[in-house]
């Protein structure tokens, strides 16, 4: 079954056989039929789990490497499936689910907060994340948004922690 936007023509397939095409869609939970973006969200909390242990700087290190890695996957899969931010790519989701978590308190109930807080901001798209969805293009385009949002999620998130 192929997907579509808004009831428009399907949307082309990624080759998960494709590396690019199997980072960028999650290693295959962009292309869930419903919610890719949580689905892809939620294989970030996976990948959170081992990152957590890292020292402050190390999980900053390896996030940089995410956000700068994806700028390229992102840009490379959609201009591949001639679609400018394809619902199915989820790597942005990934790293933003992550800049959300940086510095974040240890447990379980930070990280559903986290989750909760980046899935609303990216699906809500307050100003200036809409405007900067609708305006840049490319991978930075794709990538800027859910960082944007994960920024919104991450001020949120502290603010609670500081709070409790």
């Amino acid at each position: 079954m192929a997907s579509t936007i808004s009831g428009r023509e399907p949307l082309a397939r990624p080759s998960l056989g494709n590396p690019v095409h199997l980072l960028a869609f999650g290693f295959g939970t962009g292309c869930s039929p419903k919610a890719p973006g949580t689905v892809g969200t939620l294989l970030a909390v996976a990948i959170y789990l081992p990152l957590s242990y890292l020292p402050l700087a190390g999980y900053g290190t390896v996030l940089l490497l995410v956000t700068l890695a994806g700028v390229w996957l992102c840009g490379r899969a959609a201009q591949d499936l001639g679609v400018h931010d394809h619902p199915g790519i989820v790597w942005d989701e990934i790293a933003g689910f992550l800049l959300t978590m940086l510095g974040a308190p240890a447990g379980w109930l930070w990280i559903v907060i986290g989750f909760v807080l980046f899935r609303r901001f990216d699906i809500w798209k307050p100003w200036p994340i809409g405007w900067l969805d609708r305006r840049v293009g490319g991978g930075l385009g794709i990538m800027l948004d859910d960082l944007v949002a994960a920024l919104f999620a991450a001020a949120c998130l502290q603010l609670i922690a500081w709070w409790f």
